[in-house]
Protein backbone atom coordinates (compact mmCIF):
# COMPACT_ATOMS: atom_id res chain seq x y z
CA UNK A 1 0.00 0.00 0.00
CA UNK A 2 1.34 3.44 -1.27
CA UNK A 3 1.49 6.08 1.23
CA UNK A 4 -0.72 8.27 -0.47
CA UNK A 5 -3.61 5.38 -0.27
CA UNK A 6 -2.45 4.97 3.50
CA UNK A 7 -3.20 8.29 3.88
CA UNK A 8 -6.76 8.21 2.80
CA UNK A 9 -7.74 5.47 4.77
CA UNK A 10 -6.39 7.15 7.64
CA UNK A 11 -8.45 10.10 7.13
CA UNK A 12 -11.77 8.32 6.67
CA UNK A 13 -10.78 6.06 9.28
CA UNK A 14 -10.27 9.50 11.47
CA UNK A 15 -13.73 10.51 10.15
CA UNK A 16 -15.41 7.48 11.02
CA UNK A 17 -14.37 7.46 14.80
CA UNK A 18 -14.26 11.21 15.87
CA UNK A 19 -18.10 11.11 16.55
CA UNK A 20 -17.82 8.77 19.01
CA UNK A 21 -15.22 10.32 20.89
CA UNK A 22 -12.45 8.05 20.08
CA UNK A 23 -10.18 10.34 18.26
CA UNK A 24 -9.64 14.16 18.85
CA UNK A 25 -9.02 16.99 16.31
CA UNK A 26 -5.67 16.86 17.47
CA UNK A 27 -5.08 13.25 16.37
CA UNK A 28 -6.32 14.14 12.75
CA UNK A 29 -4.46 17.09 12.20
CA UNK A 30 -1.23 14.89 13.36
CA UNK A 31 -1.09 11.00 11.51
CA UNK A 32 1.83 9.05 12.31
CA UNK A 33 2.83 7.82 9.02
CA UNK A 34 5.96 6.82 8.64
CA UNK A 35 8.88 8.43 6.71
CA UNK A 36 10.52 7.20 3.54
CA UNK A 37 14.72 7.28 3.49
CA UNK A 38 16.62 6.35 0.22
CA UNK A 39 19.90 4.74 1.42
CA UNK A 40 22.35 4.32 -1.65
CA UNK A 41 25.70 3.13 -1.48
CA UNK A 42 28.56 2.21 -3.44
CA UNK A 43 30.52 0.14 -1.81
CA UNK A 44 28.56 -1.27 1.71
CA UNK A 45 25.97 -3.38 1.80
CA UNK A 46 22.78 -3.20 3.94
CA UNK A 47 24.36 -6.08 6.00
CA UNK A 48 27.56 -4.60 6.14
CA UNK A 49 28.29 -2.92 9.87
CA UNK A 50 29.19 -0.18 8.41
CA UNK A 51 25.56 0.44 6.82
CA UNK A 52 24.29 -1.07 10.53
CA UNK A 53 25.69 2.01 12.15
CA UNK A 54 23.51 3.85 10.29
CA UNK A 55 19.98 2.17 11.65
CA UNK A 56 22.01 1.81 15.37
CA UNK A 57 21.81 5.98 14.97
CA UNK A 58 18.06 5.77 13.87
CA UNK A 59 17.27 3.83 16.82
CA UNK A 60 19.44 6.04 19.31
CA UNK A 61 17.60 8.88 18.17
CA UNK A 62 14.25 7.27 18.91
CA UNK A 63 13.52 6.22 15.18
CA UNK A 64 12.40 2.31 14.97
CA UNK A 65 12.67 0.92 11.14
CA UNK A 66 8.91 -0.40 10.01
CA UNK A 67 7.43 1.82 12.89
CA UNK A 68 8.61 5.11 12.27
CA UNK A 69 10.92 4.97 8.98
CA UNK A 70 10.96 2.91 6.09
CA UNK A 71 13.91 2.49 4.22
CA UNK A 72 14.61 1.91 0.73
CA UNK A 73 18.15 0.55 0.74
CA UNK A 74 20.32 0.30 -2.84
CA UNK A 75 23.54 -1.31 -3.07
CA UNK A 76 25.39 -1.06 -6.39
CA UNK A 77 28.43 -3.06 -5.53
CA UNK A 78 30.94 -0.80 -6.50
CA UNK A 79 29.82 -0.72 -9.93
CA UNK A 80 29.34 3.18 -10.88
CA UNK A 81 27.06 2.54 -13.95
CA UNK A 82 24.01 1.15 -11.57
CA UNK A 83 23.92 4.50 -9.89
CA UNK A 84 21.94 6.62 -12.25
CA UNK A 85 18.77 3.86 -12.55
CA UNK A 86 19.34 3.78 -8.61
CA UNK A 87 19.03 7.33 -7.73
CA UNK A 88 16.16 7.00 -10.74
CA UNK A 89 14.36 4.76 -8.75
CA UNK A 90 14.73 6.13 -5.16
CA UNK A 91 13.45 9.75 -6.93
CA UNK A 92 10.30 7.80 -8.56
CA UNK A 93 9.00 6.09 -5.33
CA UNK A 94 9.54 9.81 -3.52
CA UNK A 95 11.69 9.25 -0.88
CA UNK A 96 11.47 12.23 2.07
CA UNK A 97 15.40 11.89 1.98
CA UNK A 98 17.98 10.45 0.44
CA UNK A 99 21.39 9.15 2.14
CA UNK A 100 24.35 8.67 -0.26
CA UNK A 101 27.99 7.08 -0.33
CA UNK A 102 30.64 8.45 -2.63
CA UNK A 103 30.70 11.71 -4.58
CA UNK A 104 29.64 10.13 -7.74
CA UNK A 105 26.30 9.05 -6.46
CA UNK A 106 26.18 12.87 -4.65
CA UNK A 107 26.74 14.19 -8.16
CA UNK A 108 24.03 11.83 -9.57
CA UNK A 109 21.55 12.74 -6.76
CA UNK A 110 22.08 16.33 -7.32
CA UNK A 111 21.39 16.07 -11.32
CA UNK A 112 17.81 13.85 -10.94
CA UNK A 113 16.31 16.34 -7.89
CA UNK A 114 16.56 19.47 -6.98
CA UNK A 115 13.51 18.92 -4.15
CA UNK A 116 14.22 15.55 -2.21
CA UNK A 117 16.83 16.49 0.60
CA UNK A 118 20.29 14.75 -0.20
CA UNK A 119 22.49 14.18 2.90
CA UNK A 120 26.14 12.85 2.18
CA UNK A 121 27.09 10.11 4.23
CA UNK A 122 30.72 9.95 2.95
CA UNK A 123 32.09 12.44 0.33
CA UNK A 124 35.74 14.06 -0.31
CA UNK A 125 36.41 17.01 -1.24
CA UNK A 126 32.56 18.35 -1.97
CA UNK A 127 33.48 21.59 -2.40
CA UNK A 128 36.24 21.32 -4.10
CA UNK A 129 34.46 19.11 -6.52
CA UNK A 130 31.75 21.62 -7.14
CA UNK A 131 29.10 19.52 -5.37
CA UNK A 132 28.62 22.58 -2.56
CA UNK A 133 29.30 26.08 -2.52
CA UNK A 134 31.16 26.08 1.14
CA UNK A 135 31.03 24.02 3.63
CA UNK A 136 29.00 26.56 5.64
CA UNK A 137 26.54 27.50 3.62
CA UNK A 138 25.78 24.29 1.46
CA UNK A 139 22.50 25.46 0.11
CA UNK A 140 20.28 23.96 -2.55
CA UNK A 141 19.79 20.67 -1.22
CA UNK A 142 22.87 18.88 -0.09
CA UNK A 143 24.56 18.43 2.92
CA UNK A 144 25.98 16.01 5.22
CA UNK A 145 29.78 14.65 6.09
CA UNK A 146 33.06 15.26 4.44
CA UNK A 147 35.53 12.39 4.70
CA UNK A 148 38.93 14.65 4.43
CA UNK A 149 40.05 12.18 2.11
CA UNK A 150 42.12 14.63 -0.04
CA UNK A 151 43.35 16.40 2.90
CA UNK A 152 44.60 13.37 4.97
CA UNK A 153 46.19 11.73 2.09
CA UNK A 154 49.62 13.23 2.77
CA UNK A 155 49.33 12.88 6.52
CA UNK A 156 49.40 9.11 5.64
CA UNK A 157 52.24 9.56 3.62
CA UNK A 158 54.38 10.94 6.34
CA UNK A 159 53.12 8.16 9.13
CA UNK A 160 54.67 5.70 5.96
CA UNK A 161 57.77 7.28 6.34
CA UNK A 162 58.05 8.18 10.08
CA UNK A 163 57.21 3.97 10.12
CA UNK A 164 60.02 2.96 7.76
CA UNK A 165 62.61 5.92 8.35
CA UNK A 166 64.14 4.61 5.91
CA UNK A 167 61.97 4.42 3.56
CA UNK A 168 62.97 6.26 -0.24
CA UNK A 169 60.10 4.76 -2.87
CA UNK A 170 56.58 4.69 -2.47
CA UNK A 171 54.05 3.01 -5.03
CA UNK A 172 50.59 4.85 -5.14
CA UNK A 173 47.54 2.42 -5.88
CA UNK A 174 44.79 4.16 -7.05
CA UNK A 175 41.27 4.26 -9.15
CA UNK A 176 40.85 6.93 -11.49
CA UNK A 177 37.04 6.20 -11.27
CA UNK A 178 36.92 7.65 -7.78
CA UNK A 179 36.61 11.57 -8.68
CA UNK A 180 38.98 13.10 -5.14
CA UNK A 181 41.87 10.78 -5.95
CA UNK A 182 43.04 13.39 -8.80
CA UNK A 183 43.11 16.11 -6.45
CA UNK A 184 44.80 13.81 -3.82
CA UNK A 185 47.69 13.09 -6.34
CA UNK A 186 48.31 16.13 -6.81
CA UNK A 187 48.67 16.84 -2.73
CA UNK A 188 51.23 14.24 -2.21
CA UNK A 189 53.15 14.98 -5.32
CA UNK A 190 53.68 18.07 -4.00
CA UNK A 191 54.73 16.53 -0.44
CA UNK A 192 56.51 14.05 -1.68
CA UNK A 193 59.89 16.31 -1.87
CA UNK A 194 59.81 17.61 1.65
CA UNK A 195 59.93 13.73 3.05
CA UNK A 196 62.75 12.54 0.34
CA UNK A 197 60.38 10.02 -0.99
CA UNK A 198 60.17 9.22 -5.01
CA UNK A 199 56.28 7.95 -5.82
CA UNK A 200 55.39 5.83 -8.42
CA UNK A 201 51.64 5.87 -9.41
CA UNK A 202 49.70 2.72 -10.34
CA UNK A 203 45.83 3.07 -11.42
CA UNK A 204 43.75 0.47 -11.21
CA UNK A 205 39.81 -0.13 -12.83
CA UNK A 206 39.00 -3.40 -12.40
CA UNK A 207 39.89 -6.25 -10.51
CA UNK A 208 41.95 -7.86 -13.33
CA UNK A 209 44.17 -4.91 -13.02
CA UNK A 210 45.60 -5.88 -10.35
CA UNK A 211 48.27 -8.36 -11.16
CA UNK A 212 49.60 -5.82 -13.83
CA UNK A 213 49.56 -3.15 -10.98
CA UNK A 214 52.08 -5.07 -8.56
CA UNK A 215 54.12 -6.18 -11.75
CA UNK A 216 54.92 -2.29 -12.13
CA UNK A 217 55.27 -1.63 -8.42
CA UNK A 218 57.81 -4.29 -7.84
CA UNK A 219 59.51 -3.17 -11.29
CA UNK A 220 59.54 0.05 -9.31
CA UNK A 221 61.05 -1.11 -6.68
CA UNK A 222 59.10 0.01 -4.35
CA UNK A 223 59.31 -0.60 -0.63
CA UNK A 224 55.64 0.61 0.71
CA UNK A 225 52.53 1.06 -0.50
CA UNK A 226 49.79 3.60 0.10
CA UNK A 227 46.33 2.95 -1.51
CA UNK A 228 44.11 5.65 -1.99
CA UNK A 229 40.66 5.72 -0.46
CA UNK A 230 37.65 4.19 -3.34
CA UNK A 231 35.09 2.03 -3.34
CA UNK A 232 37.03 -0.51 -5.76
CA UNK A 233 40.62 -0.86 -3.78
CA UNK A 234 39.32 -0.23 -0.24
CA UNK A 235 35.88 -2.18 -0.71
CA UNK A 236 34.84 -4.26 -3.60
CA UNK A 237 38.87 -5.33 -3.88
CA UNK A 238 40.45 -4.92 -0.38
CA UNK A 239 40.87 -8.14 0.37
CA UNK A 240 42.83 -9.07 -2.86
CA UNK A 241 44.93 -5.78 -2.77
CA UNK A 242 46.43 -6.34 0.50
CA UNK A 243 47.12 -10.02 -0.01
CA UNK A 244 49.19 -8.60 -3.09
CA UNK A 245 50.90 -6.41 -0.37
CA UNK A 246 51.53 -8.76 1.92
CA UNK A 247 53.10 -11.41 -0.76
CA UNK A 248 54.97 -8.92 -2.31
CA UNK A 249 56.52 -8.06 1.20
CA UNK A 250 55.09 -4.53 1.08
CA UNK A 251 53.88 -2.73 3.92
CA UNK A 252 50.93 -0.81 2.94
CA UNK A 253 48.76 2.37 4.91
CA UNK A 254 45.10 3.23 3.65
CA UNK A 255 42.34 4.92 5.18
CA UNK A 256 40.21 2.53 6.95
CA UNK A 257 40.28 0.18 9.90
CA UNK A 258 39.08 -2.87 7.37
CA UNK A 259 42.47 -2.37 5.46
CA UNK A 260 44.36 -3.19 8.06
CA UNK A 261 42.06 -6.13 9.53
CA UNK A 262 42.84 -7.18 5.96
CA UNK A 263 46.32 -7.15 6.14
CA UNK A 264 47.99 -3.38 5.74
CA UNK A 265 50.48 -2.21 8.09
CA UNK A 266 48.68 0.80 9.05
CA UNK A 267 45.55 2.94 8.37
CA UNK A 268 44.49 6.71 9.45
CA UNK A 269 41.26 8.51 8.43
CA UNK A 270 37.83 8.33 9.86
CA UNK A 271 35.74 5.11 9.92
CA UNK A 272 32.92 4.83 7.88
CA UNK A 273 30.71 3.49 9.99
CA UNK A 274 30.92 6.56 12.34
CA UNK A 275 30.43 8.77 9.52
CA UNK A 276 26.86 6.70 9.06
CA UNK A 277 25.97 7.06 12.41
CA UNK A 278 26.11 10.70 12.41
CA UNK A 279 24.24 11.04 9.02
CA UNK A 280 21.59 10.24 11.25
CA UNK A 281 21.89 14.00 12.76
CA UNK A 282 21.06 15.55 9.26
CA UNK A 283 18.12 13.24 8.59
CA UNK A 284 16.37 13.73 11.79
CA UNK A 285 16.75 17.31 11.64
CA UNK A 286 15.52 16.97 8.23
CA UNK A 287 12.37 15.12 8.98
CA UNK A 288 11.60 17.91 11.25
CA UNK A 289 11.07 20.81 9.05
CA UNK A 290 14.61 21.62 8.90
CA UNK A 291 16.43 22.67 4.99
CA UNK A 292 19.15 21.07 4.28
CA UNK A 293 20.91 24.12 2.29
CA UNK A 294 21.08 25.76 5.76
CA UNK A 295 22.72 22.92 7.76
CA UNK A 296 26.55 23.28 7.41
CA UNK A 297 28.43 20.36 6.35
CA UNK A 298 30.66 18.53 9.14
CA UNK A 299 34.29 16.84 8.95
CA UNK A 300 35.69 14.16 10.72
CA UNK A 301 35.56 14.67 14.45
CA UNK A 302 38.10 11.60 15.14
CA UNK A 303 40.81 10.46 12.91
CA UNK A 304 41.70 6.90 13.80
CA UNK A 305 45.46 5.75 13.77
CA UNK A 306 45.13 1.71 13.62
CA UNK A 307 48.29 -0.54 13.63
CA UNK A 308 49.09 -4.48 12.42
CA UNK A 309 51.59 -6.02 14.52
CA UNK A 310 51.08 -9.41 12.74
CA UNK A 311 51.82 -7.88 9.53
CA UNK A 312 54.86 -5.86 10.77
CA UNK A 313 56.16 -8.99 12.09
CA UNK A 314 55.28 -11.11 9.16
CA UNK A 315 57.51 -8.66 7.19
CA UNK A 316 59.92 -7.87 9.64
CA UNK A 317 59.38 -4.35 10.56
CA UNK A 318 59.85 -2.80 13.79
CA UNK A 319 57.24 0.39 15.02
CA UNK A 320 58.65 3.06 16.37
CA UNK A 321 57.30 3.88 19.41
CA UNK A 322 56.23 7.04 18.59
CA UNK A 323 53.82 5.69 16.40
CA UNK A 324 52.59 2.39 18.86
CA UNK A 325 51.56 5.61 21.51
CA UNK A 326 49.55 7.54 19.52
CA UNK A 327 47.84 4.26 17.63
CA UNK A 328 43.92 4.42 18.31
CA UNK A 329 44.13 0.43 17.91
CA UNK A 330 46.85 -2.21 17.19
CA UNK A 331 46.42 -5.34 16.30
CA UNK A 332 48.88 -7.94 17.95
Amino acid sequence: MNRVVLAFALVTLVAYLRPFGLVSATDAQQPSLPRHIGVLTLSFPPESKEAQAFLQGLEDAGYTEGRDVLIEWRFAGGDYSKIPQMVEDLVQRRVDVMVVESTSAIRSAQHATTSIPIVMAIASDPVGLGLVPSYAHPGGNVTGLSLMQVEVEPKRLQLLKEALPKLNRVAVLWDPATPPNQTAIRELRAVAPSLSLVLTFVSVRRAEDLGPAFATIRKAHAQALLVLGGPLLIGQLRTAVFDLAIHSRLPAISSVKAAVEAGALMSYGAEPGDMFRRSVGYVVKILRGANPGDLPIEQPTKLDLVVNLKTAKALGITIPESILLRADEVIR
